[in-house]
């Protein structure tokens, strides 16, 4: 791959493009031979940026891929069709997504925090789902639910789990620690994460958890010894545990800002499908926190030389 082609880029989403796919160590094609047109750069790029549109296949390529500069900041010798977009959404498994999205996560994590929260996983009509209830007829709505693990000073997503069947939120949790790599950190949760075994794989990750003790049994509520070792320190909340309401925060701009609902119908495309929100999501805070930043070492300069010219 020559560099020359792709490092002069006019914009902060494709610098995070460039630095996402260099990072990520995905090859530049699958395949030693036969058809080599797009390369698994554009590829990626152009998955993220139908994801941005939030529009269907068909009009995302011919209104905003034709009619936008990405052709060119792309370096893409066609626009590919309707069908090709489609094979590259089935192409990515989420073996791959994870990889990519290890790629964004920050270098410094002290504090972190998780929680689940459902999605739509359906678009279907008010007036129709109306008139569908008045004859008996109400197809079920599907299930769609993620556990989000954040980063609460960055507010980046580093992990996620995703189901579309009903599971305890304890269950989802174990397998994201089980996951973790980043070690000697704090963790905090709702009263839904209150369990031992969960304490216990949380710890022999590199994560000291702490989530309130559920009112179950009233005797030793009473006595402020509920059962379990880890459990019985959890009795009183740190003061940091209010932070846990930033992962609130994350659901809801995934929710308005990006996935008002799952456009997939099957449910290994629904979760490639999320998988490929929470890197957007995470390219637009890295973004963010960029430009936030720069205007603090400006603040910075001119504090500096103001008293020099006077």
């Amino acid at each position: 791959m020559q560099t020359t082609l792709y490092d002069q880029h006019t914009n902060p989403i494709q610098k995070e493009f460039i630095n996402l796919y260099h990072n990520s160590g995905v090859p530049l094609h699958f395949n030693k031979t036969g058809n080599k047109e797009f390369t698994n750069y554009q590829r990626i790029s152009i998955i993220i940026l139908f994801q941005r549109s939030k529009k269907s296949l068909r009009v995302f390529i011919d209104e905003d891929l034709k009619e936008s500069k990405w052709v060119s900041y792309l370096r893409l010798k066609k626009v590919p069709k309707k069908s090709t977009l489609h094979d590259w959404l089935k192409m990515f498994n989420m073996k791959i997504i994870r990889k990519l999205g290890k790629v964004l996560l920050p270098d410094k994590v002290e504090l972190v925090s998780i929680d689940g929260t459902g999605f739509d996983s359906w678009q279907r009509s008010r007036h129709y789902e109306k008139r569908a209830e008045e004859i008996g007829k109400l197809p079920s709505m599907p299930y769609a639910k993620a556990d989000l693990f954040i980063d609460v000073k960055t507010q980046i997503i580093l992990d996620f789990n995703f189901i579309t069947y009903r599971e305890h939120d304890v269950k989802g949790a174990e397998k994201i620690f089980k996951r973790n790599k980043i070690k000697d950190i704090i963790g905090v949760g709702d009263g839904a994460y209150d369990s031992e075994n969960l304490h216990e794989i949380a710890h022999a990750n590199g994560i000291t958890f702490y989530a309130p003790v559920r009112k179950m049994d009233k005797r030793s509520f009473k006595r402020k010894k509920p059962k379990g070792f880890y459990r019985r320190q959890c009795v009183e909340k740190p003061e940091f545990y209010g932070m846990r309401w930033i992962n609130e925060t994350v659901n809801s701009v995934l929710k308005r800002t990006q996935i008002s609902s799952l456009k997939s119908k099957k449910c290994f495309m629904k979760k490639r499908e999320f998988g490929w929100n929470v890197i957007l999501y995470n390219i637009k805070r890295i973004i963010k926190i960029s430009k936030g930043k720069e205007t603090q070492i400006f603040f910075c300069l001119i504090a500096i030389f103001y008293p020099f010219r006077t």
